[in-house]
């Protein structure tokens, strides 16, 4: 082990004795506390690259080193490091550092050899800039409690669990950094991908679990794989009301490994105002319904446990999209309504200032025609958007209340 991961457990180390206390916290508490010491003013927003950053990723080392996860990084460490590059990193003054993955496995007891990943991204948007939904406000503290302090409690939850009793297969899990500037961990461990490909049954990922409202929660990619169906009928609700989706791409650390044929499952309990904002604070977090989605999914994993990696056939659900935080289209500035599944493209909310806003779009409309492009779904959507440039004036058809509504649009 090197000096800096030396320091970084030391650093860890010092943080996870100053935040517990002596007697032995309840599930909630445990819970609650990693919401809240990773979505602390202190952690400054978790940027990639930053120093919060690999402070954060220590902490998961050394919470996954009490639980008794093994470290599966770089060099027999937790660790597995990778450059920030791309136009995301660049903007926000990060390209070219350095950042890591958390990796550890549980291994299995009589299939080892097979694998189900788990993973969630707990990197944040730092102090705003390019990242943010508020473009009025210059740097300012984005706490990034839902986004995604919330999947990696769910993470450190569903690793406890499985130290009591080991699956067949092997589990991974995987802390992801990068993730709100494009991708770029989950990316770097799919493109160096260190087990066999075909060894795996399934990737979930837990992304933004921590706005449970009226037990609605959505699980994507269930067309992944024709295995899937089967496996959440077999599991419980836990008092959900689930809605299934079949896609398995999007703008989360589980679409890389769709698009290396592995199915994948994505738990999401939603959007909401204070998505990128600096309003995303542990204070509006539903533990409780982190626990019970967590549960939900660890059930499902012991159902998908007796599953053979080669029965779990890999359906692809849409073909690569251009991502929308690359740099190369357009922005009309709108919230997508990830849980819709129906025609068109519904938003989930306007910026303001932004050409949508502008135009006279509002929340839950749903856009059913850019300029001559039809739009049937978020990612025809996407793709539209590459068609246009700044500047250019095109008519927004959209569906709301029943009635098709124009509105004249500038790209700006």
């Amino acid at each position: 082990m090197n000096k800096f991961y030396l320091l970084l457990l030391t650093i860890g180390l010092t943080f996870i004795s100053c935040s517990t206390s002596e007697r032995e916290l309840t599930v909630e508490e445990r819970v609650r506390e990693d919401v809240e010491w990773l979505s602390s003013d202190e952690m400054a927003g978790r940027l990639a690259g930053s120093e919060q950053e690999a402070i954060a990723a220590n902490y998961i080392a050394d919470r996954f080193q009490q639980i008794g996860v093994d470290p599966f990084g770089d060099s027999d460490t937790y660790f597995q490091q990778f450059t920030l590059q791309g136009p995301m990193a660049q903007s926000m003054g990060v390209e070219n550092y350095i950042s890591r993955n958390v990796i550890g496995k549980i291994e299995g007891n009589e299939q080892p050899g097979q694998w189900i990943i788990v993973g969630a991204h707990y990197d944040g948007q730092g102090h705003g800039g390019t990242i943010s939904l508020n473009h009025e406000t210059a740097d300012t503290l984005h706490n990034s409690a839902d986004d995604n302090a919330s999947g990696v409690a769910g993470l450190l939850y569903i690793a406890d669990k499985l130290s009591e009793r080991s699956f067949n297969k092997s589990v991974m899990l995987i802390a992801f950094s990068g993730e709100e500037l494009g991708l770029l961990g989950s990316r770097y461990f799919t493109d160096n991908f260190f087990i066999n490909r075909d060894s795996v049954a399934a990737m979930i990922n837990f992304d933004m679990i921590g706005r449970l409202t009226n037990d609605e929660l959505t699980i994507f990619g269930t067309g992944t794989s024709p295995e899937w169906e089967e496996i959440l009928n077999q599991t419980s609700s836990n008092g959900l009301e689930i809605r299934r989706n079949p896609s398995g791409t999007g703008a989360s650390d589980h679409a890389p490994f769709h698009d290396i044929g592995i199915p994948v499952l994505h738990y999401f309990t939603g959007t909401h105002d204070d998505y990128h904002r600096e309003s995303d604070t542990s204070d509006k977090i539903n533990t409780e319904g982190i626990i019970r989605i967590t549960d939900h999914a660890h059930e499902l994993m012991q159902n998908l446990d007796k599953v053979s990696a080669g029965e779990m056939e890999f359906t692809p659900t849409a073909p690569q999209q251009s991502n929308v935080m690359s740099g190369d289209s357009v922005t009309m500035g709108v919230l997508p309504d990830y849980s819709y599944s129906g025609d068109g493209f519904r938003i989930d909310g306007v910026r303001d200032g932004g050409p949508a806003e502008i135009a006279g779009l509002r929340a839950d409309d749903i856009i059913i025609q850019m300029g001559e492009i039809e739009i049937s779904d978020i990612y025809t959507y996407m793709q539209a958007l590459g068609e246009f440039s700044q500047g250019e004036e095109i008519v927004v058809k959209v569906r709301r209340s029943g009635e098709i509504v124009e509105l004249p649009l500038t790209f700006k």
